[in-house]
């Protein structure tokens, strides 16, 4: 197996990136982003500590990153499984990456920054859903952001429900955790519980 050893390898195989991969890049959120960003409802965070790389999807109703001001996104923490793997990332670190997807079209919009955990309450009484507010909310100090060539979306079909794949077949979250637990969880209790505690659980 032959395996790329340095950056000038690296650089050697693919050449020079082309005008438009750079021009694409913007050091604050501009008008044109900031619209993109509001038409995203789902998001992966990703983040690097002393434990290594987290990548986690971030979903809300709408919106799933809001705009402060032009160097400044919020990601409201909503309810989770409390593995706190991001956030602990973002205290030891504060490295951050985000890419946000917007339902129906092959633009990705990505951002790179340095991430902080606040609890202000000011600015959790204002993302407030459904009556309740996130345990936290992450501020992005934006140091990039651009869009990504929508090959990828494309080539995978995202969004064209003749490429999907059939899930039927699929192992279940209560059939992965009886296997990971030598059957010490009921996964089939997991799967008939699972649905009405996400419900619950949401927000």
């Amino acid at each position: 197996m032959t395996i790329i050893q340095s950056v000038d390898e690296l650089e050697k195989l693919y050449g020079e990136p082309s005008e438009l991969s750079l021009r694409k890049v913007a050091d604050h959120i501009t008008p044109e982003y900031s619209k993109w960003i509001e038409s995203s409802p789902f998001c992966a965070i990703c983040t690097v500590g002393r434990d290594g790389a987290d990548a986690s999807p971030r979903g809300d109703i709408g919106q799933v990153v809001f705009e402060l001001d032009s160097k400044t996104l919020a990601l409201p923490d909503r309810h989770g499984n409390n593995r706190l793997d991001s956030l602990r990332n973002i205290v030891n670190d504060g490295r951050v990456a985000l890419m946000m997807m917007t339902p129906k079209s092959t633009i990705v919009t990505r951002v790179n920054g340095r991430g902080e955990i606040s609890i202000d309450p000011e600015l959790l009484e204002r993302f407030v859903v459904k009556g309740k507010q996130p345990k936290s909310v992450i501020l992005i100090h934006v140091e990039e952001v651009y869009f990504q060539c929508s090959r990828a979306v494309m080539r995978a079909g995202l969004w064209k429900h003749e490429q999907w794949p059939d899930i039927e077949n699929l192992p279940t979250m209560g059939q992965i955790l009886a296997a990971q637990s030598d059957n010490e969880i009921d996964g089939d209790a997991v799967d008939k519980a699972w649905p009405e505690r996400a419900k619950k659980g949401l927000w």
